[in-house]
């Protein structure tokens, strides 16, 4: 008899089982866009994720290298059926694909074994958050629907290029990754670019995410659980969740020289916050967060460290150059 597909979905807010098209499904779980995601093998992989998440304190669904083997050893374990992925277009979800792409592909799947659901809007649906907003049954009708595609070999193949692009010390492949497209991965070009800017801007120093919580503090969002609100809503498609942008926050209050001052060491959707000087002056483009605070953050495989980290967002030409 033969096995019925393993689907893949990016978190259990999503009702896959309630759909009764799944009869095994495997909830994949990391946010790719922080922190280190450097070339390794997979079981090095799974023990930097795993330490990075539990010292940012966001591990909340328990992501240690244990989950993470778990989750590989399944995704592998059905190496010779189906697979059907479960995903939406934010920036979190398309890294989360690229990976499961990458891994199957080095396990021999054939891209015709693997069938993608993945959207960015739903009818009715002002500002879509994701696909645990649907009801089992609105979910049960997507494979019915253009969002279902066979992934050809093409697409695996650009899915691959891309988790490569991204895991690489250097960032110059960003740029050719948001400029491919595919029918298949058709939210990936848009993630990439999305990527890019995250890295500390030439006007600035500050990546579009702390530009975005600075402006909503700026105009009048006086507390951090505000700020995240009104600064995802400047996101076209939503990525970061509150834990995340709330340890932002707290780069930027705890900095060498504030960008903002907090009522709390620890931020909550409580904490009070204010602008400083200097975050006004940043916010204005008369001063650099990275020239004055310096920078160490991991985007992908790219460390950033110091106050010339080698790379930014150039706003005149839209991409990643050299610092």
């Amino acid at each position: 008899m033969t096995e019925p597909a393993l689907h893949v979905s990016n978190g259990d807010s999503t009702d896959v089982p309630g759909t009764g098209l799944a009869q095994r499904v495997l909830y994949w779980r990391d946010s790719l866009h922080e922190g280190p995601v450097p070339d390794m093998g997979p079981e090095e992989l799974r023990g930097i994720r795993a330490a990075f998440l539990t010292e940012s304190g966001v591990d909340d669904r328990a992501e240690g290298s244990a989950m993470f083997a778990e989750r590989d050893r399944l995704l592998e374990a059905d190496r010779d059926g189906e697979y059907v992925l479960w995903f939406e277009a934010d920036l979190y979800d398309q890294l989360q694909i690229i990976q499961i792409l990458d891994r199957l592909a080095g396990l021999g799947v054939p891209a015709q074994r693997i069938t993608l659901i993945c959207i960015g809007e739903y009818p009715g649906i002002a500002r879509f958050g994701g696909l645990g907003e649907l009801t089992a049954e609105q979910l049960r009708e997507l494979p019915a629907t253009k969002a279902c595609a066979v992934l050809t070999s093409d697409a695996l193949e650009l899915a691959v290029d891309a988790w490569a692009a991204f895991r690489a010390p250097t960032p110059e492949r960003i740029a050719e990754i948001a400029a491919r497209r595919s029918g298949e991965l058709r939210f990936l070009a848009e993630a990439f670019d999305r990527l890019g800017r995250e890295y500390p801007s030439t006007r600035d120093g500050l990546s579009l995410t702390e530009r975005r919580v600075l402006a909503a503090v700026a105009r009048g969002a006086t507390d951090a659980g505000t700020a995240f609100v009104r600064a995802a809503a400047r996101e076209t498609r939503p990525y970061l969740g509150d834990s995340w942008s709330f340890l932002i926050m707290e780069r930027l209050a705890h900095a060498p020289v504030p960008l903002l001052t907090s009522s709390d060491d620890r931020i909550t959707r409580h904490t009070r916050l204010s602008l400083t000087g200097a975050g006004a002056q940043v916010l204005a483009g008369t001063a650099d967060h990275v020239t004055i605070n310096g920078v160490d953050r991991w985007i992908g495989g790219v460390h950033l460290r110091g106050s010339e980290p080698g790379w930014r967002w150039d706003e005149g030409t839209e991409a990643v150059t050299r610092s």
